[in-house]
């Protein structure tokens, strides 16, 4: 049998073949120099290939197996590797002297031996795996002759320092020079790599060091910081990458040192949200949850997180087939001892809610399902009132009923002075809910948020569309902004606020600065490769109906103020007779089987004053985006 079939049987045993026979020459060798210096009457019988050396083998040998010494890789040959080699060097000649006095009590064996033995030998067995590790490390692919990328890494920080290591193992990178604002650490080395200047030097460093690729080793950046240096970055005229945020590090949707491209995430994104798990963890662990909606956007997230915060039952009632079947199954295969019940189910339905309600007995009801698109909504006012008002009253009463410990209404800021059929009827349902917390026992608490980065339905993948297909790119107005937030975020933030509330409340989420719109469409077509206006026209094409310039996450009559989280404030909720409440809701409701609009419009008028709808020009005027207002 060849010693490479024995190699492929068993992949260390060349590595074992390696080190005894290293053990072997520098023992022969030790020895032989150190009866040099003797005459040859004084020198003894010694036979390189008898006992006393197979004694030597054996000792070492048993020493390198206690010691884990083939655990490790030659690949990946490290000061740990080198100590654990010296340490097994150091005690081999130990019991190499203990097995030998044993045998002929060191007759043929010199002290000095013994002393310069380990020494010799840690430097036989590490400097091969050295040296098998610098090729690996440094060799070009010979096979397709492909050189590789000279990149500058942006940031020398500890994520650089964790890039720069991983990329040295790469033979497809050759990292020429890194970038950081910390002006001390200019002319500092990093595993190698020298600190040329700072992010301003970008475009002048880059040309001077030939870079091919700029790589963003920020991942604690704010999204400023992001802006910036991807602004940079664009000058350059080079590709970039980035490595993930820290937030998607520690829920496990990225490593830390991946390489992706920037998306648009990355540069809307706040700083990383604080938040009590204790206090969170304790409202949920053990519990049993419904959450309506669990296939949307937000749904499906808070089923994520409920399931990994540890809730004893989680049930899910989603009206699309196919939104309920993914969810079930991820949930499923991610958590596999979860209580889990998925049901089909409408929440406008009181049977379906009904029959939910009591073979779940949920302890804690988050009602995420709604019907959110303005614009189509805007004509469809008895659709957008059976499910958004009379869906929430339901599922409302019925946690009620059923003694619900807490119950969690997902709003959003378009029910601040609604413009819209979709605003006016989730301020509807907040109203029912606070009303309501003052007659149960159920804790009934609102939680508003703004718009939730590629969300179904919302602009983001909207733009990724039509930028996918060549454009334009359509933005209803050159300044209209809304308030963003990631669904993680946000759906954490629901969490948190759920504990917070003793009921009655309307939470609002800090949702930062407002972004342009057409500084999302910009930087959108930007990070796709393209030039706004030149590769991918943009198109303002007018507010439609319902649409309002900018959102507003409080009511001024609502008094808002802080709360013990420092993105959580709350909203003082504004009270109404609950008999006059009881009397128009059971109106609407009768409106709605006799699908009269007019007469829904009417309640809408008398419960919300404030309510302006707006109506779009018929005839809206599209501006390009090269002559846009500035």
């Amino acid at each position: 049998m060849s010693s490479r079939l024995i190699a492929k049987i068993h992949p260390r045993f060349a590595v074992v073949v390696h080190d005894l026979a290293m053990v072997w020459l520098t023992w022969v060798a030790i020895n032989s120099f150190r009866w040099s210096f003797e005459t040859e009457a004084a020198r003894p019988g010694l036979d390189w290939f008898g006992l006393e050396v197979g004694l030597v083998l054996a000792a070492q040998g048993l020493i390198f197996w206690v010691t884990g010494l083939y655990k490790g890789l030659w690949r990946f040959a490290s000061l740990p590797d080198l100590w654990n080699i010296l340490r097994a060097a150091l005690l081999g000649a130990l019991l190499i002297a203990l097995t030998l006095f044993i045998y002929n009590r060191l007759a043929t064996v010199p002290r000095t031996v013994l002393v310069v033995y380990p020494v010799c030998l840690a430097v036989m067995l590490g400097l091969p795996r050295l040296a098998y590790r610098y090729w690996k490390d440094n060799r070009l692919d010979f096979l397709s002759r492909t050189p590789a990328m000279r990149v500058l890494v942006l940031g020398a920080g500890r994520a650089g320092d964790t890039l720069v290591r991983g990329l040295v193992r790469e033979n497809r990178y050759l990292v020429v020079g890194m970038l950081d604002d910390n002006t001390q650490l200019r002319g500092a080395r990093v595993r190698g790599v020298p600190v040329l200047g700072t992010l301003d030097q970008m475009g002048e460093l880059a040309r001077e060091t030939a870079a091919q690729m700029l790589l963003i080793a920020m991942p604690s950046a704010s999204s400023s910081q992001m802006q910036r240096v991807v602004e940079r970055c664009e000058a350059t005229g080079l590709p970039f990458r980035t490595m993930p945020r820290l937030a998607d590090v520690v829920a496990g949707r990225s490593s830390l040192g991946e390489l992706k491209e920037v998306a648009i995430e990355d540069l809307l994104g706040r700083e990383q949200v604080q938040l009590d798990w204790t206090s969170i963890r304790t409202g949920i662990s053990g519990k049993r949850v419904l959450v309506t909606g669990g296939g949307g956007s937000i749904g499906s997230e808070l089923c994520r997180q409920v399931a990994r915060l540890g809730a004893s039952a989680l049930t899910i009632m989603e009206i699309s087939e196919f939104n309920l079947y993914r969810i079930e199954q991820e949930l499923r295969r991610e958590f596999p001892d979860l209580l889990l019940d998925a049901r089909i189910g409408d929440c406008g339905d009181r049977a379906a809610c009904e029959r939910v309600f009591s073979n779940a007995r949920p302890q804690v009801v988050f009602h995420a399902a709604a019907y959110k698109h303005v614009p189509l909504l805007q004509e469809q006012l008895r659709e957008a009132f059976r499910n958004n008002v009379l869906g929430t009253v339901s599922v409302a009463q019925f946690a009620h009923r059923h003694a619900a410990e807490s119950f969690v209404l997902i709003s959003t800021d378009k029910a601040v002075n609604p413009s819209s059929i979709m605003g006016a009827c989730k301020r509807m349902a907040e109203i029912y809910c606070q009303n309501l917390a003052m007659q149960s026992q159920t804790r009934f608490i609102t939680v508003r948020f703004g718009n939730v980065l590629d969300s179904a339905g919302s602009v983001v993948p909207l733009f990724r569309e039509q930028i996918y297909a060549g454009g334009p790119v359509t933005v209803t107005h050159p300044e209209i902004t809304r308030y963003f937030m990631t669904i993680p975020e946000s759906c954490q933030l629901i969490l948190q606020a759920a504990v917070l509330g003793k009921g009655g409340e309307i939470f609002a989420l800090d949702m930062g600065e407002p972004v342009k719109i057409a500084y999302l469409a910009e930087q959108m077509i930007r990070l796709a490769g393209k030039q706004p206006g030149r590769d991918i026209e943009i198109v303002f094409s007018g507010l439609r109906a319902g649409e309002k310039l900018f959102e507003e996450l409080f009511h001024e009559l609502e008094n808002y103020q802080a709360t013990a989280h420092a993105k959580i404030f709350l909203a003082q909720p504004r009270s109404m007779s609950w008999d006059l409440l009881s009397q128009l809701l059971q109106q609407a409701q009768q409106a709605v089987a006799d699908y009269d609009e007019a007469a829904l419009r009417r309640i809408l008028d008398q419960l919300l004053p404030e309510f302006a709808p707006y109506v779009a020009s018929p005839d809206p005027v599209v501006i390009p985006f090269a002559v846009r207002p500035s």
